[in-house]
């Protein structure tokens, strides 16, 4: 069984519209990140880095104890590997999909999330402009990246479906909200509205819609606890040691 610690966040979506496009059986463990279940000793030993999704597997390729892997990027390698499917049986093909899968844990995400955090701080901490500015116009120009990519391709690997586009397409349903309109990038918006009209990735989507709580149901006392958490950079202290003598 796989066991897939989530919430419904773009990172936990890629892994979600995986296992629902392979027809994969799994099983959601809820990691609720408002509420700060990712700093818990025993999600830490999970993943250290206290960032969701994580994969557990009991049935790991080739056998033996059950495989924990943290980060979506290395999730979606793996099950890939695993089950060979969106993936490559040649070396050539193989790394023409890795190079997207590192391009979109290393730019796309990373730049979209900063520009969604500068967007939420408003004037709360001081003049945003150059933040918003230096995130927007990154964020712009990595949907040019994707439209000159996909200009002359089906997808992002080429003419096959792969976990390149599977990683992707989650961090593009907002271009709303990222500001971005895709009537300017034809080439995505064509990609885009292909992608979603997948049931597989439909379903992806919708795992765990469940489980996000209304803010406006909650209390002040944990709003504020979580507000403070979000902007917090808290070190995570290490475990203690017993020493023997």
């Amino acid at each position: 069984m796989l066991h897939l610690h989530y919430w419904p966040t773009p990172n936990g979506k890629k892994v979600t519209i995986f296992l629902e496009e392979a027809g994969l059986e799994y099983r959601i463990v809820p990691c609720n990140i408002g509420r700060g279940d990712q700093f818990e000793p025993s999600f830490l030993a999970l993943n250290p880095n206290h960032r969701m999704p994580v994969l557990v597997d009991d049935a790991p390729l080739g056998g033996g104890a059950p495989i924990s892997i943290f980060e979506s990027g290395a999730i979606l390698l793996y099950l890939a590997e695993k089950s060979g499917k969106f993936w490559s049986k040649d070396l050539r093909g193989r790394y023409e999909i890795t190079q997207w899968v590192v391009w979109q844990v290393a730019n796309q995400g990373p730049k979209t999330v900063e520009l969604g955090h500068f967007l939420r701080t408003g004037d709360k901490q001081g003049d945003q402009s150059y933040a918003l500015r230096r995130f927007g116009d990154e964020v712009n120009r990595l949907y040019g990246v994707l439209n000159n990519r996909l200009y002359d391709r089906r997808y992002l690997a080429g003419d096959e479906y792969t976990i390149a586009d599977i990683i992707s397409y989650p961090w593009a349903v907002n271009w709303k909200g990222q500001l971005q309109d895709l009537e300017d990038f034809k080439y995505v918006k064509r990609w885009f509205e292909e992608l979603s009209s997948r049931p597989g990735v439909q379903r992806g989507l919708a795992v765990g819609t469940d489980l996000a709580a209304d803010p406006a149901k909650l209390p002040p006392e944990e709003v504020a606890r979580r507000t403070k958490l979000l902007y917090s950079q808290r070190a995570i202290p290490a475990p203690s040691r017993s020493r023997t003598a």
